[in-house]
């Protein structure tokens, strides 16, 4: 009884933060073979999910960017696994109109509210100075979904661009969107503005979108992406689109995935890896190999994409303007 006292007398000073144990994520099999001759055995992850930290003050820099314009970026609000990378190199995806999202995807961190807050009608402004402070060459511009407001927001993105292109130096410009519910006013407003790219993601292959996306659908995201090809008012604008592997998707299904985008007139595609987010979050069906990304390249240019950017670090925006310099090359 006396050391029990002893222990509870303990605990009443005892001031440190509580540490609340956590159970780890469910993740798949790690498909890598054991190798009996490493001293360190195979971990959750596999091998080609590891990467070292960048180093260098660029990332300090990004930051204070980002942060004294009073900024969103998709890189911190979907936990992006390449954050510390793209900083490293002064880039950035800008997330527009708030970081509260009215759509809650199965797949997606960003916060959900039916109700998010009110546009900030200086956020083009300071977008516009975090570009010119970084000294970008490309922007990537991207957006919550807004179905409480009557045009989605597009009129707000078209007035982050015009801020952009007013400076001295103007980039060039990549925009993923919404669907803006499929209204052609809100993207003919947009295409008006002549992005150089525009980017709306698939996300997944048709049998498991219901599951992934809310709201937004598989014929729906080929119907814009059509659209947009056939209406673009910049002849030279280029059509992305992007999907996550790993959900349980099967090889043939993420096949006809790159079929459908072809013949709605992507002209680009980016294949990556899903990475669950948080555990509230879809769960991880399996770790899709270097040797598997590869194939879906080797396909998507067996049927004349433009360009196929695939592997397990792969995202919309990830190396985004070496994409766009590459197809410039390779056009010429």
């Amino acid at each position: 009884m006396g050391d029990d006292m002893e222990l509870n007398v303990a605990n009443r000073f005892d001031n440190r933060p509580t540490v609340k144990k956590s159970r780890l994520n469910i993740l798949p099999v790690n498909p890598e073979i054991e190798d009996p001759g490493k001293a360190v055995s195979l971990g959750r992850f596999p091998s080609w999910l590891h990467r070292k930290i960048p180093e260098g003050s660029d990332i300090l820099k990004t930051g204070l960017s980002i942060s004294e314009n009073r900024l969103h970026t998709v890189c911190e609000e979907a936990k992006c696994p390449n954050l510390l990378e793209c900083w490293s190199k002064k880039t950035a995806t800008f997330l527009l109109m708030g970081k509260e999202c009215t759509r809650s995807c199965g797949f997606c961190d960003i916060d959900f509210s039916k109700t998010p807050t009110s546009l900030d009608q200086d956020e083009p402004r300071r977008v516009a100075a975090s570009v010119e402070t970084l000294g970008l060459k490309h922007v990537v511009l991207t957006m919550v979904a807004r179905d409480d407001l009557e045009d989605g927001g597009a009129a707000h993105l078209v007035e982050t661009i015009k801020e952009i292109k007013l400076l001295k130096n103007p980039p060039t410009i990549e925009i993923l969107t919404s669907d803006f519910q499929a209204n052609s006013t809100s993207l003919d407003l947009i295409l008006q503005i002549e992005p150089d790219i525009f980017n709306y993601n698939i996300e997944t292959v048709r049998s498991l979108t219901p599951r992934v996306r809310h709201t937004a659908t598989y014929e729906r995201t080929l119907w814009l992406l059509n659209y947009v090809k056939n209406n673009k008012v910049n002849s030279n604008m280029l059509v992305k689109s992007g999907l996550m592997v790993g959900l349980g998707e099967k090889e043939n299904e993420v096949e006809e995935t790159i079929c459908d985008l072809k013949n709605a007139g992507c002209d680009i595609i980016t294949i990556g890896q899903y990475l669950q987010a948080n555990r509230h979050k879809l769960l991880v069906k399996s770790f899709v190999t270097p040797e598997q990304f590869k194939k879906y390249e080797e396909y998507g240019y067996a049927k004349a994409l433009k360009y196929v950017y695939s592997g397990p670090f792969v995202r919309s925006s990830y190396n985004a303007n070496l994409v766009l310099n590459n197809i410039t090359i390779n056009s010429h």
